[in-house]
């Protein structure tokens, strides 16, 4: 639209110039890549916590003895297995979390975070129902974990600044 000797651009206009400009600089793939880092590790880590009483209001455990019982019906094991099968997606979970947090080896975290959730989904699926895990989304954060791999560089991770880093030989 003009008015007098000005332009003026529509909204859609606008949006579509800004969406443009995102993507021909790489920030919108930048910003994807870090939004997925950050939702999987807040998700692993909001999990685990949940599982040691840190969360107090809207628990899916509220501790460890439930997250056990709860593993028992998903793992069909017995006895110590259980309690094994526990311990080892609690570790995966937070080492996950915290390394996706900050970047560190994020293609390789990014698909051990989608088969982690994908196994998951699998047996939610076989002993609760196949809507369990759409329910919850398991199989979308599989899939977005599996994404990272996908992306070239990593944003504001550890990855990133090794490197930057540059190697001076004498």
């Amino acid at each position: 639209m003009k008015i007098g000797n000005l332009e003026f651009l529509s909204p859609v206009s606008r949006l579509c110039s800004m969406l443009y400009f995102l993507t021909k600089k790489n920030i919108l793939m930048k910003l994807i890549q870090l939004f997925i880092r950050f939702a999987l590790a807040a998700g692993f880590l909001s999990a685990s916590a949940d599982r040691f009483g840190l969360w107090h209001q809207n628990v899916a455990w509220g501790n460890w003895e439930s997250f056990v019982e709860y593993t028992a019906i998903l793992v069909p094991l017995s006895g110590h297995f259980v309690a094994v099968a526990a311990v080892v997606a609690t570790a995966c979970e937070v080492i996950f979390g915290i390394v996706l947090l900050i970047g560190w080896k994020t293609k390789l975290f990014g698909v051990l975070s989608g088969a982690l959730l994908l196994v998951f989904g699998i047996s939610m699926a076989l002993t609760l129902g196949i809507k369990a895990p759409f329910d919850y989304s398991v199989f979308s954060a599989a899939a977005a974990g599996f994404a990272l791999w996908a992306f070239p560089e990593g944003y504001l991770s550890v990855d990133n600044l090794k490197k930057k880093q540059k190697v001076y030989r004498f």
